[in-house]
C-alpha cells in the first residue's frame, strides 16, 4: 500500500476530480445521477488516500501539530457541504449558506493541507 503513502499525488488527484464533477453537477440545470455517482466514488477515494497520509505521515513531522488533525476535520465537513449542497439543490431548497461554509471550509482545508510537510512547499 505504498502508492497510497509514498507522495501526494493521489490524493491531490482525487479532490480535483472531486471538485470538478461537483461543479458540473452543482450547476447543472438537471439532476445528473451518474455524476452523481461517480462523485460519491470519488469521496470513498479521498478519504482512502487521505487516510492513509495521515496514518503515515502524522507522527513524523511534529512541527505541524493538530494541523493533521484538524484538516481530516475539516476536509470531511468539505465533503459534508459538497454532498448537503447536492442534496438541497436537488429538493429546490435554498443553499445559499451552504455555498459560504463551503468556500470557507475548502479554502482553510487547502491551507492546512497545502502548508504541512508532505504538501507542497510554497
Amino acid at each position: 500500500m505504498s502508492f497510497l503513502t509514498s507522495g501526494t499525488h493521489l490524493h491531490i488527484t482525487t479532490w480535483v476530480i472531486a471538485l470538478v464533477l461537483f461543479f458540473i453537477a452543482a450547476f447543472a440545470s438537471k439532476k445528473l445521477t451518474g455524476v452523481q455517482m461517480a462523485l460519491r466514488v470519488m469521496y470513498i477515494l479521498i478519504i482512502i488516500s487521505g487516510g492513509a497520509l495521515f496514518l503515515e505521515w502524522r507522527d513524523k513531522i511534529t512541527e505541524s501539530g493538530m494541523n493533521y488533525d484538524m484538516k481530516v476535520l475539516f476536509g470531511i465537513l468539505v465533503i459534508g457541504f459538497m454532498e448537503m449542497i447536492l442534496a438541497r439543490k436537488n429538493k429546490g431548497k435554498s443553499v445559499n449558506i451552504f455555498w459560504i461554509l463551503f468556500g470557507v471550509v475548502l479554502l482553510v482545508t487547502l491551507y492546512l493541507g497545502l502548508s504541512m510537510g508532505i504538501g507542497i512547499n510554497f
